[in-house]
This record gives structure tokens, C-alpha cells and sequence, in this order.
């Protein structure tokens, strides 16, 4: 099922409506996203293959998914080769964009050393690609590098307030460090990077399993479970939806070599998380009750990105707004929890 409705995205990247009769192209350029099995990145596979481009989606695994992609195999442009970041690897790529990282803290934080290692060692692997091979190269950071913000809303000049030994610092410190080394390499040996700080995103192929706000109330709410709010749901985040997200994603790629980044992806509308638990619980028409949990350790108050950078050098702002973004993705979820009962019931 194809969830890139934004037409003003099919016009700049020039794709064709008629997506089923996917027409031959002629190949612009090779891109190769490590992770691309993920969430983010089977959206950003699909974007890039229907502009017409060789895509190389390079994922281990383990928190991505085959059938995300699975749909994408009828594009004679797409391969996809089983690879962990960790270890190097050699191709003759135009383009890279880094999306290889646990992302949902219970994923990241089950193997806190290989998080650490995927970013650091994983980056250091992907940069000397890209400067074996002229490429240029986009590092999927995140607003997690502002940790529990005393500036509101974060703007990319804040330098953080995060704790370097807590449970996220694998992940928070993985991520700051990769900004290090992608800055060294445009420095030293004149990579061209780029690098996007994103902030909290949602959408159609997240894991039902994934941990994070969004899913775990929609999920909950779907099977009439008690939805789970940890502290007293005041904290506030920022939801973008995936399409948005992945066309700032192509714009900043696309932007002058000039524009390095950092530059905040996000939403810039602010919702308290029990507000977010009432809309689910109002769009999916749910007799959930809503339950409160102690807050997790190093849990950020207050998440909202200022996006004046992406604003005045992509043009970029979201156009999705909350509700509609939630029902699509209810839309999705309804369907895999679907599957998984008529699977589970063929095994009876």
C-alpha cells in the first residue's frame, strides 16, 4: 500500500501517478540507505525509486523489517543486501543516506554497546565509503542530542543538557559523536555531509512492538488494552508525519554543498502526551482506560524543534497535520494486528 499521497512531493521529484505501471526510467543516480528495511527507510527507498533512481537498501536485520520492503522488489533498481554497518563494506554509490540505528529506546537500549558501535564505527565505515568514492553522505541524527532541553523549542545552535552514562546515552552519545566525525570528514578530506536532527516521527511501517509513544497507544487502544502514560502526561512532544519528514530528508540531499547541517526535522506544533493519548483513544473509538507509570530515568520534559533553518534554506515545513497522520497510521496498524489474528489462528 503506497502512503505518499503529498502531491507537491510527486512534483518535485517529478514521479509518475500511475505508480502500478512503474515505467522505465533512466538512472539518475546510484543511492545506497543503510537501514532501509526500517521505518524511515523503506518510505525514503520507495521515494527514491519512484524518481527514477538505483537504490541499494543495506539493512542487518535487526530491527527492520522484509516485509516494509517487500513491496519495492518490483522495481528492477532495487537490491537489497543483509549487511551490518559495523563491519565495512565497498560500493560504487553517487549517494548515502545513514539511517542504520535502533531508534525506539527498548531496541537501543537491549544492546547499548553495538548502539554505540553502530554509530560510531558504523559512521566512521560509511564516511570512508563516501570519501573512497566521491559520495555524498546524509547522517540521520537526532533531536535526542538536546537530551532534557533547557532552551524551548531547540534550535540547532543549543548545545544539550544530557547525561553521558544513563540508559539513552548509548544512543544520545552514539549520535553526537557521529556528528563529530561527519564534521572531521568534511573538514579533513572534504566529504560533503549532511545532517538532519530528527525529532519524534510516526507513520505507516513503524513496529508494533517499537516502544514509542505513538505506536504504543494505538496499538493498546486498538486491543482495548489500558494505555500506558509514564508520569503524569504532561511532558510534550512534536509529532511529524513520515511523508513530511522523508521530503526534508530529499530536500537537504538535494540542497548546496554549502548546507551541512545540523538542520531540525520536525513538527513544530507541541502536544502533551495526554493529549496524544486522547486522540488515539478518540480516533480509534476506544474503551481504553488510561493508566500512569513512573516516569522513565533521563525521560526529556519538553520536545518541540524550532524548524527556521529548514524553513528558509529547503522551503521545508510539514503539511500533515495530527489527526490525519494518526488515522492513516491506525489505518496500518488495524491492518497488520489483522494479519497477525488470522495468522495465529491458521496455527490452531
Amino acid at each position: 500500500m503506497n502512503y505518499f499521497r503529498n502531491d507537491f512531493k510527486k512534483a518535485l521529484l517529478n514521479v509518475h501517478e500511475d505508480r502500478d505501471a512503474l515505467p522505465r526510467r533512466s538512472i539518475q543516480k546510484s543511492i545506497l540507505v543503510t537501514g532501509g528495511a526500517g521505518f524511515l527507510g523503506s518510505h525514503l527507498c520507495e521515494l527514491l525509486l519512484g524518481a527514477g533512481h538505483e537504490v541499494i537498501c543495506l539493512d542487518n536485520f535487526s530491527t527492520g523489517l522484509r516485509r516494509n520492503i517487500a513491496p519495492l522488489k518490483r522495481y528492477d533498481t532495487f537490491r537489497v543486501i543483509t549487511h551490518d554497518i559495523v563491519d565495512p563494506i565497498d560500493l560504487e554509490v553517487d549517494e548515502i543516506y545513514n539511517l542504520a540505528c535502533p531508534a525506539s529506546p527498548p531496541h537501543y537500549q537491549a544492546d547499548p554497546i553495538q548502539t554505540t558501535k553502530t554509530c560510531v564505527i558504523g559512521s566512521l565505515n560509511l564516511l570512508d565509503l563516501a570519501a573512497r568514492r566521491g559520495a555524498r553522505i546524509f547522517q540521520a541524527s537526532t533531536s535526542e542530542i538536546y537530551g532534557d532541553p533547557q532552551v524551548h523549542p531547540q534550535v540547532e545552535s543549543y548545545w544539550g543538557n544530557v547525561n553521558s552514562f544513563g540508559p539513552r546515552s548509548c544512543y544520545d552519545e552514539g549520535k553526537r559523536c557521529a556528528e563529530t566525525l561527519f564534521f572531521d570528514y568534511q573538514k579533513v578530506h572534504g566529504v560533503e555531509t549532511k545532517i538532519v536532527r530528527i525529532f519524534n516521527t510516526y507513520g505507516p511501517r513503524m513496529r508494533p512492538d517499537d516502544g514509542r509513544v505513538v505506536s504504543n497507544f494505538i496499538v493498546q487502544a486498538l486491543k482495548g488494552e489500558n494505555i500506558t502514560i509514564y508520569g503524569d502526561g504532561s511532558q510534550t512532544r512534536s509529532f511529524c508525519f513520515v511523508d513530511d519528514l522523508i521530503d526534508g530528508f530529499v530536500r537537504l540531499m538535494g540542497s548546496p554543498a554549502s548546507l551541512t547541517g545540523p538542520v531540525n526535522l520536525g513538527n513544530p506544533t507541541e502536544f502533551t502526551i495526554g493529549e496524544l493519548a486522547d486522540e488515539v483513544i478518540r480516533l480509534t473509538n476506544s474503551r481504553s482506560k488510561i493508566v500512569r507509570l513512573p516516569l522513565p530515568v533521563d525521560d526529556p520534559r519538553q520536545r518541540r524543534p524550532d524548524i527556521s533553518l529548514a524553513t528558509k534554506e529547503l522551503g521545508w515545513r510539514p503539511k500533515v497535520n495530527l489527526a490525519e497522520g494518526l488515522a492513516q497510521t491506525i489505518r496500518y496498524f488495524d491492518g497488520v494486528l489483522s494479519r497477525s489474528t488470522r495468522e495465529n489462528a491458521e496455527l490452531v
